[in-house]
């Protein structure tokens, strides 16, 4: 992809029915990570285990975390609001989760706000029993649901679209459980990977595209099921499988695994971004490294977009495989010319800009012996409203730097995400208000350029991109949205969005 130039310029109790920023993203400036779920069935004590997966899933929610338990007769929870280690730091806290069943959620809200109300696990009592759901993604008609439900009487106790689920299931008139989840998910769109528990057993499922990953692992007797490979590797646990796009796999107190297929076989659509910046490098989807796509993504961008300059350098921690993968391929020296403290807390919004200008440099610092005098290329994941990479550029201008070339590892964000992650409107995303040059303008930066989409492609291990049917959900740089959007048409006109004609057409029979 063609650079952009520019001079350099100045510049816990039994339930009854009765929610890390990025280092750099004091300004809102990174796309927020989803959520992640983790569930275990079959183990001693399931609510620790569950606890150390969410650690390990922790990148992707960070503003809150829920356990949900189940010992056979009751179903028990605790949340809170920050980390995993913040809510769940005493043995109390597990002694309170009793158990061979549970789930958990690391959470940043998307749908709905940030209170306690909407953390989740969300549990309620249903004709059948407990029921408790812990969902990633996003369900992109749940307000037209929400307001025909409560039109029929339902009463609401969140503003999370997870909730519309269980209100679905809750007056399905299916015989059985199953069949009155399936009817549930028969009627939402959008994007979802859940986890879900019932006095019979749990059930983990995907959306009918694959939008948001989830996959089943084995430890002993223990069946566990989360959101990345990296959160297995945490506990001990041997990879399965993945769970297949429309797939629900159910799991009795016994062990026994069955799996249903109710909504047909699509053309997958897995979200690409995961391989960009969501899951961490030390995962694996779909048979593919991370660390390896985002690696290989720095090679296609040194092929599409050199730079002569002195050193490569990576914004930590997102930017360091794309990074090294430029530096292998371009010959250019990398370094570490931006240091990172990890012994900082999370980033608030600070009062006042010095603040939070404070706060950045008490996160990150440059460093001034690799930095000044040289012509460095700027390697990161992404850019979103540009306030961020600005602030990188001032620093590496301000450590001394002769040029700064930004090199970015995705292709230009000029689209809104409505699958789970939390992206500004899109008069907000600066690709979408500016074109290459003014980017570069923007930020500062004596050139600016983007792996094209089918580098992209390339870098994750396709030839390229299926214009007819893309092999992956890249509607956040490409606008072509692989499902329908009925709250989103509902508030603008749909003709401005590239929407499939129909939605996803499954049959209506019960599984069984």
């Amino acid at each position: 992809m063609t650079a952009a130039s520019h001079s350099p310029q100045n510049a816990a109790a039994p339930l009854s029915a009765d929610h890390d920023a990025a280092p750099w993203d004091v300004d809102g400036d990174k796309l927020k990570e989803e959520c992640g779920i983790f569930g275990v069935i079959g183990a001693k004590e399931a609510s620790g285990m569950v606890a150390l997966g969410l650690h390990a899933l922790q990148h992707r929610g960070q503003e809150a975390v829920g356990i949900t338990s189940y010992d056979g007769q009751e179903f028990y929870s605790h949340r809170g609001q920050g980390h995993v280690a913040q809510v769940f730091n005493r043995a109390e806290d597990f002694a309170a989760l009793p158990g061979a069943m549970a789930s958990g959620h690391v959470r940043y809200s998307t749908t709905g706000g940030s209170g306690l109300r909407n953390v989740q696990p969300l549990f309620a009592d249903l004709a059948s029993g407990g029921f408790s759901i812990a969902h990633n993604g996003n369900i992109s008609n749940a307000m037209t649901l929400k307001r025909d439900l409560v039109i029929k009487g339902s009463i609401f106790q969140s503003t999370s679209d997870t909730e519309v689920i269980i209100h679905l299931v809750a007056t399905s008139r299916y015989p059985t459980l199953l069949d009155r989840f399936v009817d549930a998910l028969r009627m939402v769109e959008g994007a979802y990977s859940l986890i879900c528990m019932t006095p019979e057993g749990m059930i983990a499922c995907r959306d009918p595209l694959g939008i948001r990953p989830l996959v089943m692992g084995r430890l002993g007797q223990t069946i566990v099921f989360a959101s990345e490979t990296v959160a297995l590797d945490v506990i001990g646990a041997d990879f399965v499988r993945q769970i297949e796009p429309g797939e629900l796999v159910q799991v009795d107190h016994q062990g026994v695994v069955s799996s249903h297929r109710p909504f047909g076989s699509l053309p997958p659509r897995p979200c690409i971004f995961e391989h960009v910046y969501f899951s961490r490098p030390d995962s694996v989807l779909d048979g593919q490294s991370v660390y390896t796509s985002r690696k290989q993504i720095g090679i296609e961008l040194a092929k599409e977009a050199p730079a002569d300059a002195d050193i490569v350098v990576p914004v930590p921690d997102s930017g360091v495989p794309a990074a090294i993968g430029y530096a292998q391929q371009s010959g250019i020296p990398f370094e570490l010319g931006i240091i990172r403290s990890h012994y900082v807390g999370r980033t608030f919004i600070q009062p006042s800009d010095g603040a939070r200008n404070a706060d950045v440099k008490r996160k990150h610092n440059a460093n001034r012996a690799l930095v000044e005098g040289k012509r460095i290329v700027l390697i990161d994941d992404s850019i979103v409203r540009g306030t961020t990479s600005l602030k990188i550029v001032q620093m590496m201008r301000d450590a001394g730097a002769a040029e700064v070339h930004m090199r970015i590892a995705s292709p230009p964000t000029d689209h809104s995400c409505f699958y789970g992650v939390d992206t500004p409107e899109r008069n907000k995303l600066l690709a979408a208000r500016m074109d290459l040059q003014a980017m570069a303008d923007y930020i500062h930066a004596d050139s600016l350029a983007f792996v094209s989409i089918e580098g992209l492609y390339r870098a994750v291990g396709e030839p390229g991109r299926k214009a007819s049917c893309p092999q992956y959900c890249d509607a956040c740089f490409t606008g072509e949205y692989p499902t329908r959007l009925t709250d989103l048409a509902e508030r603008s006109d749909p003709a401005q969005l590239s929407l499939p004609v129909d939605r996803i057409a499954v049959d209506r029979e019960p599984i069984a």
